[in-house]
């Protein structure tokens, strides 16, 4: 089992960085970003995206809070300080962080969405921010 896969698209392209550890439910979000014409690199574990983050800039990175290997808040820690510009959507089906918690504990946490939001609404989301983000275009 590969631990990332890379889908390139053109140089302009927004890069997003999905962490999610449900393979199906990964590449569904995966479908939906490439349709909007976003380069995706696609991690089901911590540690490959932390190696993906080391790899490449990412103007969104859509960060399941609950993995089923790794810590997802260590992931948040390392991308907010080596791509400080990148923003990160959260999801969870986890009532935890339902009290707004998440922006304390992840810098740049723009929103917390539920696990089930439809793919096409994910993916508008993160077009939005991933424009806004200030992470350089190389």
């Amino acid at each position: 089992m590969t631990s990332f896969i890379d889908i390139p698209t053109g140089p302009a392209a927004l890069r997003v960085l999905i962490v999610q550890s449900d393979a199906a439910l990964g590449a569904d979000w995966a479908r939906h970003l490439e349709g909007q014409g976003l380069a995706v690199t696609l991690a089901a574990t911590a540690d490959a995206a932390l190696k993906a983050l080391r790899r490449r800039d990412f103007h969104a990175i859509i960060l399941d809070m609950v993995l089923s290997d790794g810590n997802a808040l260590i992931v948040a820690d390392i991308a907010a300080f080596r791509q400080p510009g990148a923003s990160v959507i959260c999801v969870t089906d986890d009532s935890f962080f339902s009290d707004g918690s998440i922006f304390n504990h992840c810098a740049t946490a723009r929103l917390m969405l539920e696990r089930g939001t439809p793919p096409e609404e994910l993916a508008a989301i993160v077009s939005h921010y991933g424009a806004r983000s200030t992470t350089p275009v190389r």
